[in-house]
């Protein structure tokens, strides 16, 4: 098996992790106290990151999200024509993971993991909080995985970032910050309502991080 056919698996099986485990830690959540819901879903999606990246992340990198994937050619680390596979594996493995929970439970449980604006969100709130918290989590990976010194922590510190993305977020937007987990669950559980933002945000989101990391962190000792 070529070395990039691993990667593409490897890409498929991480984000199937990330997708899985956030989407049963939503769907826990929906039987437990709303007191404890919102960290049980933080944990799900932050934890399940993890089992990603220890699991296939040497092989591809673990990306397992399209705007990291985006960050990753601006930087000059990988080209055009992988992050469109590396795109393609994502997906499917987003996709998959919500084929998964309909397996387990129905196609109306997999609608209510799917990322939807809270009520009192507006478009444009949305839009800037997906982007604003996407450039955060992509500049965190671009200086952990590149720092001599960050690197033995490096998954560690990328799986909290998620997790405390999700403890912010999800009162608001559901919390996408990756293109692949929203369209999975939205695909099988046919929930489309404001889905652009869960597509465009995180990708303008992930060019604004790598802005911040060239300007503030590249030169740093």
């Amino acid at each position: 098996m070529s070395t990039n056919v691993r990667k593409l698996i490897a890409e498929v099986l991480g984000t199937y992790a990330l997708v899985l485990f956030g989407g049963i830690a939503i769907l826990t959540a929906a039987r437990t106290q709303a007191a404890t819901a919102l960290l049980v879903i933080a944990f799900g999606f932050g934890l399940g990151l993890m089992v990603g990246l220890y699991a296939f992340g040497e092989v591809s990198g673990g990306h397992f999200n399209p705007a990291v994937s985006l960050a990753m050619v601006l930087d000059g680390r990988m080209s055009v024509a992988d992050m469109a596979q590396y795109w393609v594996a994502q997906v499917a493995g987003g996709v998959l993971a919500a084929l998964t929970l309909l397996a387990a439970s129905s196609q109306a449980a997999v609608a209510g993991t799917a990322t939807v604006l809270a009520p009192d969100v507006g478009i444009g709130a949305g839009f800037l909080l997906e982007a604003l918290f996407t450039a955060l989590f992509v500049a965190v990976i671009l200086k952990a995985t590149t720092s001599d010194g960050s690197a033995p922590t490096a998954f560690l510190a990328i799986s909290l970032t998620l997790l405390i993305v999700h403890v912010a977020l999800v009162p608001f937007t559901g919390t996408g910050v990756n293109p692949a987990r929203s369209l999975g669950p939205g695909i099988v559980g046919n929930v489309w309502a404001d889905q652009w933002i869960y597509w465009i945000a995180p990708l303008v989101g992930s060019a604004v991080g790598w802005g911040l990391y060239k300007a503030v962190t590249t030169e740093a000792a």
